[in-house]
């Protein structure tokens, strides 16, 4: 076709592909196509999407005549879209000389986007807007064409070895010229530009790349990672927007914006609250999401673990460092360190207290540990043995020291709050505590926190600076500022820049993170506990399991049941596992903070102590008062956790409690108007029996009184109100209305007919076992005494 008309048909076919921006377009649904389940169209959608297939050949097409598409902003993630709403232009180069009024006639602002950028955003955003289409059937995020796609588009514009491959070209002699710069369509004050002295504070992206030619050798690359970045971390809430600057920046800004707002609509200024309310968004990021942030970042990690070692002359780096390998050494702190810690603090804050939480964890970690994608390879030995961490990556810890201190306080506080008896909450504690207690980390982390804290009277000529990040108005190949060497310098920039100058740290190894730490110790053993108890419990039940449990007959039939843990449904292997994952957690975590074994062997006998004769039943934290027992904030989180429990039983008079559902109701009823009736009739005469002395007296006061009732009516009101006429000698026929009675007799009639023996005969047999029973009971409740006999 004429590139007329592929330019007409290619938004349609973007649209086609990867759904609507508002969601009501499916398009393909590759985030659903899985090769298991639909073979042929999965490899058919990679093929066509694939960076050298017929697609990428159609954009590179239309880019070598320079067409443009348009956006809309109102679909850019909400920050952006407030931003360029109100007339700031965004720091990201992605939307510098991009903004456009609508023609006349036509609402809301738009982006004209070349091709690539069109194509890719495009892409980027359907992992956001298609994210409640309908699954038919379970969907493995990491097998979909989608997910894939990802990872190809990574490889081939972010190249581990060699270069970027050149996109191909149908001119006989020429590449695809990148993008040119366009004047703006409309005045924007830009973060970068405007207001310099207090919005430098962030990571200032270039307006073009294409001020340097040599950038034009990635500018794919570049366009790439800005649209994901944008895109997937580029969300948050109101909150983390005020955050992220100090206060003199937030009431500036807001008044530069208040004024642009009346003088170009012409109305009164907005309260401060609704002119803030424009960058919160609701934004829930799933564990699809999450899983495809983690591939961008362990391919980040390789894609600059992958730069050559630098030439010990800096003239000859200057000379010979291509813009590939200049962009890898600043992609890292560059384009992602900012936006992710923003989006992992969101999901710190924000996500479920479940076990999907896993995605978010696993996420966190590949980017603490870049080292785990570095080329080299550790020495094989025999024992496998824990990698130490290289003083290389000193740098790395302390120009990254609050994605390791302060968000490994938050998964603090949220462990605390979890579950640790779940197998799938356990493993998380244990992964967070095997990663930062490998070999020299936690000193790496404790001298980036005393490089922070030490004070700015040390050095003089420090004093003049701003702890600010760097803004450049090029692209970033050019006015390069000199190296900073000075290590405080970097990490006091480093944090200031992410919370601003008014943020006050809390030491990871400071007292108050330790005693966070003492408490988490203390669950762990808590939930140790809890774990041996239900497994004690499952182990009892298999062993007493017998033809009857048929039936559900338990031995806790009149007094409630058991409420455990998921561990009831996953079996011994997972109790086992939970409890290994618990036990080496806390080895780790007194590796990390140098924890005190006296002072941990005491809190595992406290926890030890604190369970009943027994050994299995434990109450909730609890403190005495007037009224009784009153639940502490611990207690309240045990019994939520299903940790501990009050062991309620029915307290009134058992001929009243409600029909169970191994009793006939019928013949509950039924037995129950009998034994009223013969309580009524023999009452005198059961009271006679029972205040005799000798053994018979004993033999009534046993089978036909509760002294338990008769303790209880007498210290609580509430169950006087409850009980029956009386609590004075009676007969309950109540048992003979459980199905286990029944069953019993029926099977002794059964085999008694086997030895010819009538009806008559076996209840004879049953009432002489009964009475022989009731002497032998009476003796062991009571004691044997010959001499009273």
């Amino acid at each position: 076709f004429s590139l007329k008309e592929l330019h007409g048909i290619f938004p349609w076919l973007v649209e086609s592909i990867f759904g609507s921006l508002d969601g009501i377009i499916v398009g393909w649904n590759l985030r659903c196509l899985q090769g298991r389940t639909n073979p042929t169209e999965y490899s058919v959608a990679l093929d066509f999407l694939d960076p050298s297939g017929p697609m990428m050949k159609l954009v590179y097409k239309l880019q070598a005549e320079e067409y443009r598409y348009d956006f809309p902003v109102s679909y850019l993630p909400g920050p952006v879209k407030a931003s360029i709403q109100e007339q700031v232009l965004p720091e990201c180069s992605l939307y510098h000389n991009k903004v456009q009024f609508p023609s006349s006639g036509g609402l809301g602002l738009n982006l004209a986007l070349n091709p690539f950028e069109y194509y890719m955003f495009y892409f980027a955003i359907s992992l956001i807007t298609q994210k409640n289409s309908a699954v038919t059937h379970h969907v493995s995020p990491s097998n979909s064409a989608y997910f894939i796609l990802v990872d190809t588009y990574l490889k081939c514009f972010l190249p581990t070895e060699g270069s970027v491959l050149p996109p191909p070209s149908s001119n006989p002699g020429g590449a695809i010229p990148s993008p040119t710069p366009r004047s703006p369509a409309v005045p924007f004050t830009s973060y970068g530009m405007h207001h310099t002295s207090l919005l430098k504070r962030h990571i200032a992206h270039q307006p073009s790349v294409n001020a340097d030619p040599a950038s034009q050798e990635i500018w794919r690359s570049e366009t790439l990672l800005q649209i994901f970045v944008e895109m997937w971390l580029h969300h948050y809430s109101l909150e983390m927007y005020q955050k992220m600057q100090s206060p003199h920046v937030k009431l500036e800004v807001l008044h530069y914006r208040l004024s642009i707002s009346s003088k170009h609509h012409g109305s009164p200024a907005q309260s401060s609250y609704q002119a803030l309310h424009a960058y919160q968004e609701s934004f829930k990021p799933t564990e699809e999401h999450v899983l495809v942030v983690r591939l961008l970042v362990k391919h980040l990690h390789a894609f600059s673990n992958s730069l050559k070692p630098e030439p010990l002359s800096p003239s000859a780096h200057s000379h010979t460092a291509s813009p590939l390998e200049e962009f890898k050494r600043v992609v890292i702190p560059r384009f992602v360190q900012e936006k992710l810690y923003i989006f992992l603090q969101h999901c710190f804050g924000h996500w479920p207290l479940d076990a999907s939480f896993r995605a978010v964890l696993e996420m966190w970690l590949s980017y603490l540990q870049p080292w785990r994608y570095a080329p080299e390879k550790p020495p094989q030995s025999a024992e496998p043995l824990p990698r130490i961490v290289s003083e290389k990556w000193a740098a790395f810890i302390q120009e990254n020291l609050l994605m390791y201190t302060k968000l490994f306080v938050g998964f603090l506080n949220r462990a605390l709050r979890t579950d640790l008896v779940s197998p799938k909450n356990a493993l998380m504690v244990f992964r967070v505590a095997k990663v930062f207690a490998q070999p020299n980390l936690a000193e790496m982390i404790l001298k980036g926190e005393q490089l922070f804290l030490e004070p700015e009277l040390v050095i003089p000529h420090r004093q003049h600076r701003l702890f600010m990040t760097p803004t450049f108005s090029g692209s970033f190949f050019s006015s390069w500022p000199p190296t900073i060497t000075d290590a405080s310098f970097k990490v006091k920039s480093h944090v200031y820049s992410l919370e601003g100058q008014d943020f006050q740290y809390k030491q990871m190894f400071g007292t108050e993170v330790r005693n966070l730490v003492l408490k988490l110790a203390q669950l762990i053993c808590q939930a140790q506990q809890t774990a041996k108890s239900i497994s004690d419990h499952s182990a009892e039940t298999t062993a007493s399991q017998s033809f009857f449990s048929w039936f559900r007959f338990t031995p806790s039939e009149m007094n409630g049941s058991y409420t455990g843990n998921d561990l009831d449904e996953v079996g011994q292997d997972s109790i086992k596992k939970t409890d290994e994952y618990l036990e080496k957690a806390l080895e780790y975590l007194c590796q990390i903070f140098k924890l005190n074994e006296a002072q941990l062997t005491q809190m595992m006998m406290k926890c030890g102590t604190a369970q009943d004769e027994n050994g299995k039943k434990q109450l909730p934290d609890c403190i005495e008062s007037e009224d009784g027992l009153i639940l502490t904030p611990l207690g309240r989180y045990q019994i939520i956790n299903g940790l501990r429990r009050f062991e309620v039983q029915y307290q009134g008079d058992t001929e009243l409690q409600p029909i169970r559902s191994y009793e006939n109701a019928t013949l509950v009823r039924l037995l129950f108007r009998l034994s009223s009736a013969l309580n009524e009739r023999f009452a005198d005469q059961m009271d006679v029996l029972c205040s005799r002395e000798d053994f018979v007296g004993r033999l009534c006061r046993y089978h036909l009184t509760n002294p338990h009732l008769i303790q209880k009516i007498r210290y609580s009101p509430v169950v006087k109100e409850r009980t029956s006429q009386n609590c004075g000698p009676r007969i309950s026929l109540r048992f003979l209305a459980s199905y286990r009675t029944l069953i019993s007799l029926l099977m002794i009639y059964f085999i008694a007919s086997w030895f010819y023996i009538g009806p008559v005969g076996c209840t004879f047999i049953i009432l002489i076992g009964y009475f022989l029973y009731a002497i032998i009971m009476t003796f062991f409740s009571e004691g044997w005494k010959p001499h009273e006999h």
